[in-house]
């Protein structure tokens, strides 16, 4: 009998590239088949936490009574939608002629997780092996085959990411209900990382809302190609007095300094500063450049790119050589390089973790560039326009500052002279190629020959006015910096992680906050709804902390490399809901009132709901149930009900409809409520559980009523 090694990747494409690398060719049904090797593929997350309702009845309603929710044994469920790939997967996995598991999932924490929960909830026995890769290149895939290692190696890898499943359901499902049920109005959604995102841009925009813009006065001086000025002036009266005993008058150089200023070359790219660079020269979503180069990643052109290192490694001299001359020949980053070139710089393995930075492959020169999407192409341009800065010379230029004074006021200037372009001049190359979104800096002026001493006559003088500027909103850009860099300044200087969430989470942060209604943006801004802003007015720092946010992802990358203890972490998790629930358990009217939720005239009471007996309220949007407890109360049979309707059927009455949609078209008739039913949809991807009425219908038809029992309501 043959013997085969089943290899599991994270999707169909990542699957198809490995079974084209080891010779299985034949396609089966869910995976392919060939040379002792069966290839098959998850569809990202097959298995997920179990919803609270799977523990308990009592959980599946929204009450504070039954907060904190806290399971004793973790459960695990397939979901519905990739229900038959787990099926291929698990009939796979106790194949008779199976001898080992290879986990080809992307070679990080989530990857981890992907295949192991689905190992698990397989009840498979057979030995895994890791094949752990930072490139899709035939060459990276045969080399990582080669050096395959045993599965028990990345037990705490897989332990951190148990971890860091659990506490984000501990801390979601948690703080979501208590903060909903206790403000009665829209879903208030509480997160271990988007809260304290929220919360800094919600700071922020508080900041500009509080700024009182305060006028302010500088004064010119033009001593013939030389302009000066001076410092900030707040009082007109008193800069339009200067500008008067200055004109005519006669200034002199009091001060000149001069300096060289080198700046080295940028490091390579890292996930985070991708995507910055992106949002700031082309105006990408942190989002969308994650998809632009996992697809990228996915096609062999660039190595894995949910990476936090921006070296490669010691032995990648070669490497990195043919890779400058790759992209030098391609032509990506819109020029060749200027001068000479130092790969050493880009090497550096104390300062590489998982996986090293992002570079383009030598797949490059194999592959007709022009055929990608434009979005692709710019990603891979910019890619390897880093390569090329962080391999090239620094760039010095002289900086000149000079100091003037004119009848008692003094005045300056400053200028600035390149001497040496360096790494620039790629950049530069690139931008030359590339239109971009990118807001550039003015240049500096170049100062004339000027010496300690010098006088200037006949000066003219004029008053420029200006206001102090509130700081500025967040983009994408200076957002992702912020989450890289939350909590920094408290953290150890060697501490393993630091800032909100990893680079491969940040970018779906952002995109859940604005999904949510908590943010919106405006062009490249980030803004913080009305919503975004009360919610961060109600929440306690223990939820929008950044620091204890940090704090927890640093954890979790200490737990990953055995360095902590997981148990020891979720003690933690499991004590902070707790107080949370204790510590926050009534709010007045008033603050219901905050999010449409309460009485005092904010909201209609409808009449009690049939999952749960909570209030079920008017809103702007519908009816919905004060303890948003899943149930569907404002459709019934796919139509919108009135709030008199509503009413009715809510008080079990009688209730007749008109418009109803079936097979022969639309159709009037009594809905007659005898309780609900659970039914399951997908939104945004998830799956939602829900109920609904479950009816009987009474028909009209010719003037009298035909009756049909056992209809069931279709609730959208």
């Amino acid at each position: 009998m043959a013997v085969y090694d089943l290899i599991i990747a994270e999707k169909p494409s990542v699957a198809r590239t490995i079974a084209q690398c080891v010779g299985a060719s034949e396609k089966q049904d869910g995976f392919l088949e060939g040379n002792g090797y069966l290839v098959s593929w998850c569809i990202g997350h097959l298995v997920e936490l179990a919803q609270p309702e799977a523990y308990s009845r009592e959980w599946k309603k929204w009450s504070y009574e039954d907060l904190p929710i806290i399971p004793g044994i973790w459960k695990h469920v397939v979901k519905e939608e990739t229900e038959e790939q787990f099926a291929v997967l698990k009939e796979l996995m106790h194949r008779e002629d199976v001898s080992s598991v290879i986990c080809a999932t992307d070679a990080g924490r989530e990857g981890e997780l992907i295949f192991r929960l689905v190992y698990e909830m397989t009840e498979c026995i057979r030995p895994i092996r890791r094949l752990w890769i930072s490139s899709m290149e035939d060459s990276a895939i045969r080399d990582g085959f080669a050096h395959l290692r045993p599965g028990s190696d990345y037990e705490s890898l897989y332990q951190s990411a148990l971890c860091r499943q659990k506490a984000d359901w501990l801390v979601g499902i948690n703080g979501t209900r208590l903060f909903t049920v206790l403000y009665g109005g829209k879903t208030l959604k509480v997160g271990r990382v988007q809260t304290p995102t929220l919360a800094m841009l919600a700071d922020r925009e508080a900041a500009i809302q509080g700024f009182k813009k305060e006028p302010y006065f500088i004064v010119h001086i033009l001593c013939g190609d030389l302009e000066a000025v001076s410092g900030r002036i707040g009082d007109g009266k008193e800069a339009e007095d200067t500008a008067e005993a200055c004109m005519g008058g006669q200034a002199r150089v009091d001060s000149v300094e001069k300096e060289k200023k080198s700046t080295a070359p940028p490091k390579l790219y890292d996930l985070t500063t991708l995507q910055r660079d992106a949002n700031r020269i082309f105006a990408f979503t942190a989002k969308q450049t994650l998809e632009y180069v996992q697809s990228l990643y996915e096609k062999r052109l660039v190595t894995y790119p949910r990476t936090d290192s921006q070296y490669l490694t010691d032995d990648m001299e070669q490497t990195a050589e043919a890779v400058v001359r790759a992209v030098c020949e391609t032509g990506l980053a819109g020029g060749p390089i200027t001068g000479e070139m130092n790969v050493k710089l880009l090497l550096n393995s104390k300062k590489v973790t998982d996986h090293h930075a992002i570079i383009p492959t030598l797949e490059i020169l194999n592959t007709e560039l022009a055929a990608l999407p434009e979005t692709e192409r710019k990603i891979l341009s910019l890619i390897s326009c880093r390569v090329l800065c962080a391999v090239g010379e620094k760039h010095i230029c002289e900086t000149v500052k000079t100091v003037l004074s004119c009848n008692g006021y003094v005045f300056s200037a400053s200028g600035k002279t390149v001497l040496k372009d360096g790494w620039k001049a790629s950049e530069d190359a690139f931008r030359r190629t590339f239109r971009t979104a990118e807001e550039k800096e003015p240049d500096e002026k170049v100062l004339p020959d000027l010496a300690e001493g010098m006088i200037f006559e006949d000066v003219s003088a004029s008053v420029s006015s200006h206001f102090t500027s509130p700081p500025k909103r967040f983009t994408e850009d200076s957002l992702l910096l912020a989450m890289e860099r939350a909590g920094a300044e408290d953290m150890p200087e060697d501490a393993e992680r630091k800032g909100l969430g990893t680079p491969a989470t940040r970018a779906e942060i952002i995109e859940k906050l604005v999904r949510d209604g908590f943010v919106k943006r405006e062009g490249k801004q980030l803004i913080p709804t009305e919503d975004g802003m009360k919610l961060i007015i109600v929440l306690p720092d223990t939820v929008k902390s950044p620091k204890l946010t940090a704090d927890w992802e640093n954890a979790l990358s200490l737990i990953a490399k055995g360095e902590y203890d997981g148990n020891a972490f979720m003690a933690g998790i499991e004590n902070m809901v707790r107080g949370l629930v204790q510590t926050y358990h009534s709010v007045s009217d008033s603050q219901k009132a905050m999010f449409g939720g309460g009485l005092g005239g904010q909201s209609e009471v409808l009449g009690k709901c049939p999952r749960c007996g909570g209030d079920v309220l008017k809103g702007r949007f519908g009816a919905y149930c004060r303890n948003k407890c899943g149930m569907n109360v404002a459709r019934a049979m796919g139509t919108v009900l009135t709030d008199g309707q509503i009413k009715s059927m809510l008080a079990g009455e009688r209730t007749l409809v008109k418009g109803l949609q079936g097979k022969n078209g639309s159709y009037d008739a009594f809905l007659i409520p005898e309780g609900i039913e659970d039914y399951t949809y997908i939104r945004d991807g998830e799956r939602v559980e829900a109920s609904r009425y479950k009816v009987k219908l009474e028909f009209l038809k010719k003037g009298r009523k035909e009756k049909k029992e056992g209809k069931n309501a279709d609730a959208d």
